[in-house]
């Protein structure tokens, strides 16, 4: 405070406290957007050019898709084949192998027509004895590779392939049809999508030994009836191939009191027994 002269004039000097109120900030944390969860038909939609739209696709230098870059890696695996005819060990991996020393599995070939996209798949066959041909005849749908144009529906491919006695094992040659099916259809979807790796289902699994037929059995076929089974329980317990041959059993069986049956002097043949006698004497001779 200051006083002056007579007529005094006072300065009062209040001390003001400052006070600095720091703005309380919040900083907005961005949200990622969830991934939505596609809807089983929204995995198969397809853009303009007939890719899929939630696919990932590599391309090659010349503008069409890398289908060798697709095939997913649980489906490839080391052609043992390969390394066995160097004499090389075989890699535990396919890690850093060619096209050439790999093996597809039929699943992967599956997931590639899948993922190419076909309306329908069709096979032919002929057979001769130990000689199968396949034909699959495979109907994509069009893409941007096949000039992609709103007036051309299907695009039609189709492959040829066969399975023998000299190139199949003893199981697969017990299935022929199916071994040359599958092997048409690896072979249509290969050559198809510029795929250079041999699919498995198409090696040589002979060894080099061409596959044995199965052994036939020598059986005489009986009708599934009474007196037929009766022949058939004959021929394999007794060693009984004729009617004349089971007279001298039913004599036996007449002299043991086993059977006494006085129509038997009508019977000429195995068909003139009746049911009811034929279960008995199965019941007998099975004994």
């Amino acid at each position: 405070m200051i006083s002056s002269g007579r007529n005094q004039i006072t300065f009062i000097f209040m001390k003001t406290k400052s006070t600095t109120k720091k703005a309380n900030t919040k900083t907005a944390k961005k949200k990622t957007p969830k991934a939505k969860k596609l809807f089983g038909p929204d995995i198969y939609k397809r853009d303009e050019h007939g890719l899929l739209k939630n696919t990932e696709y590599k391309f090659n230098s010349d503008g069409s898709v890398d289908w060798r870059s697709m095939i997913k890696p649980e489906f490839l695996y080391p052609n043992k084949g390969w390394f066995d005819m160097r004499n090389q060990e075989m890699p535990n991996s396919t890690e850093g192998l060619k096209d050439n020393q790999l093996l597809i599995m039929l699943g992967g070939i599956k997931d590639l027509a899948r993922l190419r996209g076909f309306k329908s798949v069709r096979f032919s066959t002929d057979r001769e004895e130990d000689y199968v041909t396949a034909k699959c005849f495979i109907e994509w749908i069009p893409n941007y590779e096949t000039h992609f144009h709103e007036d051309w529906s299907t695009v039609i491919y189709e492959d040829v392939a066969n399975a023998t006695a000299e190139n199949t094992d003893d199981f697969c040659y017990k299935f022929l049809e199916t071994i040359a099916c599958n092997r048409a259809f690896v072979r249509c979807v290969r050559n198809f999508l510029n795929i250079n790796i041999v699919g498995a289902d198409e090696i040589d699994k002979s060894d080099g030994k061409p596959s044995s037929k199965p052994a036939t059995q020598n059986t005489i076929s009986s009708p599934i009836t009474p007196s037929g089974l009766l022949e058939k329980t004959l021929r394999e317990k007794h060693n009984v191939e004729s009617f004349d041959a089971f007279k001298e059993i039913l004599r036996d069986l007449w002299k043991s009191e086993k059977y006494v049956n006085e129509s038997v002097k009508d019977w000429g043949d195995f068909s003139d027994i009746p049911a009811k006698e034929a279960r008995k004497l199965i019941g007998i001779l099975s004994k």
